[in-house]
């Protein structure tokens, strides 16, 4: 099926969406579809098959299977593996980023640099794998007594369409780096790009049934695949409201789950610092990905010394921003993933009551594009300052007082990502200490980096994924008391 799949890529430009269950491609055993819709054009790319109880009752049973298999293979063998599988991901960046643009939107320099940096990842939790250390507690003569660290199990996974390269890969790294197996659902939305992350594996030489790939209605599958006996762990990424009732799911259970949620993250510019170059950084960021990124910067709190400046700054930043086809050299922002998010940041737009300074409209050709907007006069009641926007909108709002800035910023349930802007080290220790969050920048807004740990706190979720922190919720401790003799 892997060499059919390059004919359907090289003949269409888009692979066919496919479950990978047990080493073998399929349509799966019913006849249930859906459209892949290109959010660039509007045109349907293919259609996604949805797994029915039969095929994830299979995907079950290989993960089970796979997951005795790959626990007892030799971690030099699993490393070699896994490395060759980020080899085959960055050799073949340039498929994974234009199958993500398709079906994605993004610009093609971020989806190929996505794919990249999945990439990366693997290559560091491969080898966090392979420093799982348990550790050897002195006793007495003819005792030992040691701590062992392993693979928790099968794992259950689920991913959204916002990152297609990166969000599987962060869960399909970490299981395997702690030698568990996995059946992930990644967003029938996005289906292709997974589809090519796991012929890399595939191509690998990883064994059946360890990595299992399946689309599906989303609660039916969830449902399906946290009841079953055969999950040991749950790990998801996406919505609070869907991690909630995930996580409530996994808990009647009584299994851990690591729930990585949304965002609204604050900005606070403090008064000594050069505000052009700060809403440029901002800027860069805020657009990345058409602002469909959980740590995205969704509020910015400015001085009032700076408020104007940075204003202007970032008006005239934001309006050079080059919106389009993400395949078309040159572009920086691409559509909005669906018809159902244009609406959603239109809504809070217009229902807002702020001042547009620019923006604040769907373009008006195919496609889901919204134009790149930027509010002031921001209205402390509008939904935009408590609803994650998740699109292309900068609401920028003035402050005085530096701590009652920070009261507003930690006032929401959120706790993912937050920035701050000073060129004082005392204070930006102040901001370290005092932001809410889980993902701190300061002088900057960076994204993910595999050596560091991401997520949040509150209603933003728990565990961690990325950094030494990143294997643990994969990995099961024992303790283990040994008398050398009866």
């Amino acid at each position: 099926m892997s060499t059919a799949l390059s004919e359907t890529a090289a003949a269409t430009g888009y692979p066919s969406p496919a479950l990978y269950i047990d080493g073998e491609w399929t349509a799966g055993s019913g006849d249930r579809t859906e459209p892949v819709i290109n959010p660039a054009t509007g045109e349907v790319l293919g259609h996604v098959p949805l797994a029915t109880a039969a095929d994830l009752d299979r995907a079950l049973a290989a993960a089970a299977r796979g997951w005795r298999v790959w626990r007892d293979t030799p971690v030099l063998r699993r490393t070699a593996i896994l490395h060759r599988a980020a080899d085959l991901m960055r050799e073949r960046a340039a498929e994974i980023g234009r199958a993500m643009t398709l079906e994605q939107g993004k610009p093609l320099t971020e989806s190929t640099g996505e794919a990249g940096r999945a990439a990366a990842l693997l290559d560091w939790d491969t080898e966090e794998g392979r420093r799982a250390y348990g550790r050897i507690i002195p006793t007495g003569p003819g005792e030992s007594l040691r701590v062992v660290r392993e693979g928790i199990g099968p794992v259950a996974a689920f991913t959204p369409w916002n990152f297609p390269a990166g969000g599987p890969n962060r869960k399909i790294a970490a299981a395997l780096a702690a030698g568990c197996s996995i059946v992930l659902k990644a967003s029938e939305e996005v289906p292709a790009t997974a589809v090519l992350l796991a012929r890399c594996y595939q191509d690998a030489g990883l064994p059946a049934g360890v990595l299992n790939l399946v689309f599906g209605v989303p609660a039916e599958v969830s449902e399906h695949l946290i009841a079953s006996p055969t999950i040991r762990f749950v790990a998801f990424t996406g919505s609070v409201p869907v991690g909630k009732l995930l996580a409530a799911r996994a808990g009647s259970f009584m299994k851990p789950a690591i729930m990585e949620l949304g965002g609204h993250a604050p900005v606070i510019v403090c008064d000594d610092v050069d505000p052009v170059a700060a809403a440029q950084a901002c800027v860069r960021a805020k657009f990345t990905n058409a602002g469909q990124v959980c740590t995205s910067p969704s509020r910015f709190f400015v001085h009032e010394s700076q408020h104007d400046a940075f204003v202007q700054a970032f008006v005239t930043a934001t309006e050079a921003v080059v919106v389009g086809n993400g395949l078309e050299p040159g572009v920086q922002m691409g559509p909005l993933a669906n018809a159902r998010r244009r609406e959603a940041v239109d809504r809070l737009v217009s229902e807002s009551g702020a001042q547009v300074l620019t923006g604040g409209h769907a373009l008006d050709r195919p496609g889901f594009f919204y134009a790149p907007t930027v509010l002031i006069d921001v209205p402390p009641d509008a939904a935009l300052l408590t609803e994650e926007p998740f699109g292309p909108v900068a609401p920028i709002l003035p402050y005085t007082d530096l701590d009652e800035v920070m009261d507003r910023a930690n006032s929401l349930p959120y706790g993912l990502a937050a920035y701050g802007f000073t060129h004082r080290a005392d204070r930006a220790e102040w901001l370290i200490d005092r932001f809410e969050a889980g993902i701190l920048s300061i002088n900057h807004a960076g994204g993910s980096v595999p050596i560091a740990p991401s997520g949040g706190f509150k209603e933003s979720g728990y565990g961690r994924e990325g950094g030494s922190e990143g294997l643990d919720g994969y990995l099961i401790t024992k303790r283990v008391s040994h008398k050398l003799v009866l």
